[in-house]
This record gives structure tokens, sequence and C-alpha cells, in this order.
């Protein structure tokens, strides 16, 4: 069994140029032997949990997964056993509850506030840069906020609603350049002290909050890394509270990693270690849930944007690990950084993007004049 599980793995890799022990970059190097039947019997969950407990190494661990999306190797292992329960637990159960939602506070966005200070920078901004004439990222993360509010049309004195606000940087970019009067929610404790302390004298109000409880006018509404956690049983949810709480002439937008086809659940690995119940939407799932709640006036993709985007946190993760490494341990670090560098081969492979959709709550008058 050992031999055969190592030749299927083999045969599987090669498909995308990667090799066993090989000298290039995107090659594996295989320090226990155990790695091929862990990966045969749990697919992407096995791979990746070989690689947190050290049992593989590679030096462009973004490059090698690019080359693995683009031949669809994990289409090729789905029916483990772990795929099969995984698809079966989305069909049944609603992953996306209330109460469940926390779960990915707990799990992730409450790990630490300084530790994301120190992998997102200055502006604590956990979403999809906008390079655009810049290669530094805080300055690309300034231009992703200044897209945002120019397309929502942002002036003085408009209430925004922002849900899934983070860290408060962009409730704070929209008071101080904007002049809004802004309300963030979050269900994130850590994201929620840290917002209230950093937008302090401001117009903004910073609220431990789910969406599915906010129920007043707003002018505008924005939704930036939010949508990727709402799951497919809720799309419609998600839309109908932002009608609800939407004036009419009011703009939405929706800035949410998606995938190219619709699925019902996500990755096994990055249910299990990074975003416990999330799920990537399709665009015919945002605009599905959206019918007739809305008008669909403009969609952006700059999902190659993500690729530079989690290279450069990596990057800053990597310089400021040694800070860290004693409070979460080597399996974390490990795991980490596998999350940052396999997300970032996904979005170089296009098999995942960035969408921005703007929606107007009906229709603008003469039509919406696009921005980019």
């Amino acid at each position: 069994m050992p031999a055969l599980a190592q030749g299927i793995i083999t045969d599987l890799f090669a498909k995308a140029d990667i090799r066993m022990n090989g000298s290039r970059p995107w090659d594996l190097r295989i320090h226990d032997e155990r790695f091929y039947r862990r990966v045969l019997a749990r697919g992407t969950l096995g791979f990746g949990e070989a690689y947190m407990d050290g049992w593989w190494d590679c030096a462009a661990i973004d490059e090698m997964c690019c080359r693995a999306e683009r031949a669809h190797l994990d289409e090729q292992v789905r029916f483990s056993l772990t795929n099969v329960a995984a698809l079966v637990t989305a069909a049944l159960v609603n992953r996306q509850t209330v109460r469940r939602a926390r779960q990915v506070a707990e799990t992730h966005y409450d790990i630490g506030n300084d530790f994301f200070a120190a992998m997102l920078g200055q502006d604590l901004q956990y979403s999809c840069a906008y390079f655009d004439g810049t290669d530094d990222l805080i300055e690309a993360q300034q231009r992703k906020m200044e897209l945002i509010c120019r397309k929502l049309g942002l002036r003085a004195g408009l209430r925004l609603l922002d849900v899934g606000c983070g860290w408060g940087g962009l409730a704070k970019f929209a008071a101080e350049q904007y002049g809004c009067n802004v309300v963030g929610i979050t269900i994130s404790r850590e994201q929620q002290a840290y917002a209230v302390q950093s937008c302090r004298g401001l117009p903004i109000e910073i609220r431990l909050q789910d969406y599915h409880e906010v129920a007043e006018p707003f002018d505008r509404i924005v939704s930036v890394g939010m949508m990727e956690h709402v799951g497919y049983k809720n799309y419609r949810a998600f839309m109908t509270a932002a009608t609800r709480c939407l004036d009419n002439g009011g703009l939405f937008l929706c800035h949410t990693i998606g995938g190219n086809v619709s699925r019902v659940c996500s990755d096994p690995w990055i249910m299990r270690y990074i975003f416990p119940n999330s799920m990537l939407p399709s665009p015919a799932q945002v605009t599905r849930a959206a019918e007739g709640l809305f008008v669909l006036e403009d969609v952006q993709n700059f999902g190659p944007h993500y690729d530079k985007t989690l290279l450069a946190w990596e990057r800053n993760f990597s310089r400021s690990w040694d800070r860290f490494r004693h409070i979460y341990g080597e399996r974390f670090g490990r795991m980490w950084r596998y999350y940052l560098l396999s997300c970032a081969g996904a979005f170089r492979a296009r098999t995942i993007e960035l969408f921005q959709f703007l929606f107007s709550r009906g229709g603008v008058p003469g039509g919406y004049t696009a921005v980019r």
C-alpha cells in the first residue's frame, strides 16, 4: 500500500509538473513517507496538515499551488471521505447561523490585534489591496479604500453602514476623508475594541452586532470581505438585510472573494484551520441573491491584485514571526504561511477572484458611471 500511494500521488502531481524531491522551487521535498497515504486518504485537508506537521517543504509554495490549481488536482481527489463528508454537511446543515458565525471570530479574527497589525500594516486592512500604479502595500490599501468611497459617491453628511467593519480602517477613512457618519458592525470582540479606540473622536459608532440584527436606514452600505462568511443558504437573507437598511436611491458595494463556479462548501483545510464555516460565492450566486431586490450597476474583478496582497502579507508575517513564535508555536507558523501562500497561488491561477459588485436600490437615474 505505501508504494501504491506513493505512485498515485507522484503521478497526480506530475500532471501539474510538480516533482517529488525535485530541484525546482515548486517541487516538493518529502520528509516523511507517510505523506503519500495521508494525501490519498484526506485530499487537500491531508496535504495542508502534512505541511503543518513538517512532512514536506517547498521553496515556492505559492507557485506550486498555482500549478496544482491550474491542473485541477483537487478535483481528482475530491471523492475522499473528508470531501464527501463536507458536501453532505453543507447540504444538510446551515453552517452560518448567527451562533455558528461567531466561531470564525473566535478562531481567526480574535487571535491577536498585534499579530494582525504586524502582518497587515498600519491601516489593518484585511482585504485585497488595489495596486493601481503602486507596488507599496500601504498605498495600495489606501487606493482600495479611495476606490470604494468614490464608487459609493460618498460625501459629507451621508450615513454609511460598514458590514463586517474589521478594525475600522475603512470607517475611519470614510469619516476623515469624506465627512460621513459611519456605523460599523463586527462579530469580533478584538476588532471592536481596536476600532472603538482607533475611531475615537470621529462620527463613527462601532458595534458588536450581526448583520441580521440591523434594521435602520442608511444612505450607503459597504461590505468588504464579509460575504465569504455568509454561506449559500443565507445569501438571500444577506441581500434582504441590506435592502431593509438601504434608503431608496442608495448604493450598496459588496467586495468579496468569489469563485468561478457555484459551490456549496469550501476547501476542508481552510474550513478547519483558517475560516470556519466560510464559503466563496460565485457571481451567479451573488446576483441571484440580489435578484428583484437591487439593480446591479457595476462589477469589477481585480483578483490578480490579491496575489500581490497576499505575498506582501506573507513578507510582513515572515519578518515579524520571531516576535510571535513563542506565543503561537511552530505548527501555527507553518499553518499561517501555508494559508497565505496557497491562497496567493490560487489567485495567480485565476481559480478564485476578487469582485466588487455595486448595487442600487431602485436604479441610478440616467445610469451609473463606472469608477476605476
